[in-house]
């Protein structure tokens, strides 16, 4: 079935509503969905809980959704590269669940697994496991952590064919191929489209039965967060 759609924006104004819960890939600034991003700032839904490893930075990524007020809650193991989301989590505008990295990533696979919940020995005896539910296992203490399903997940491929099947290009494959199968619906943005059977099934990361919708991403420059360069060295003379 072609899952090839002509517009992201359309496409969203179909499954976003206010009060959802949005699953979004990619590692800071590395392998966003950007346009989906965007179409979601542009869509005026309010209230969302945004699930991701973080929130971008100011101005940048997921970080235009803080700019536009429209996250009520944070599910994140990193929220340091933006400052209007310490300002609005300090404020008490933003309410924000601390995941470690780990166990975020696990949650979500555990969610497009169908498993509700596992246990884990990361966060035990620290504030994470405070309220969870605990167990012992081998005369070791462990605390439940529950999966997560998200109403709509947005991923960012670098090649796709119209099934939805997706392929992930080096740090893209981040969160992104745990995040397409948590989704209730899962949206991708593919800088490369192809025809099905031309993509070569072994490098086939998440199957198309994941994706439900699929769009073309727009060309453009990449950001990164914190670029660190060294002096070029003159080359010794022959």
């Amino acid at each position: 079935m072609r899952k090839l759609r002509g517009d992201a924006a359309e496409v969203l104004g179909t499954v976003l509503h206010d009060g959802g819960t949005l699953a979004v890939g990619g590692f800071g600034l590395s392998g966003i969905p950007a346009d989906l991003i965007e179409a979601v700032r542009d869509s005026g839904v309010r209230d969302l809980t945004v699930v991701s490893n973080n929130m971008g930075v100011d101005g940048k990524g997921l970080g235009i959704l803080i700019e536009a007020g429209q996250v009520r809650k944070v599910i994140a193991s990193y929220v340091g590269e933006n400052r209007l989301f310490a300002q609005q989590y300090l404020s008490g505008r933003l309410e924000v669940e601390f995941t470690p990295q780990g166990t975020l990533a696990e949650r979500l696979r555990a969610g497009g697994a169908g498993i509700p919940a596992f246990y884990t020995r990361t966060g035990v005896g620290t504030v994470v496991a405070e309220g969870k539910p605990h167990a012992e296992f081998d005369g070791v203490a462990y605390v439940q952590e529950r999966a997560i399903v998200a109403d709509v997940a947005l991923v960012h491929a670098h090649t796709a064919d119209t099934d939805g099947n997706l392929v992930y290009r080096y740090t893209a494959r981040n969160f992104n191929p745990v995040v397409a199968t948590a989704g209730r619906v899962t949206i991708a943005e593919a800088e490369i489209i192809l025809e099905p059977g031309e993509l070569d099934p072994n490098h086939v990361v998440t199957p198309g039965v994941y994706v439900q919708h699929l769009v073309q991403a727009r060309p453009r420059v990449k950001d990164i967060e914190q670029r660190t360069v060294r002096p070029r060295r003159e080359s010794a003379a022959v």
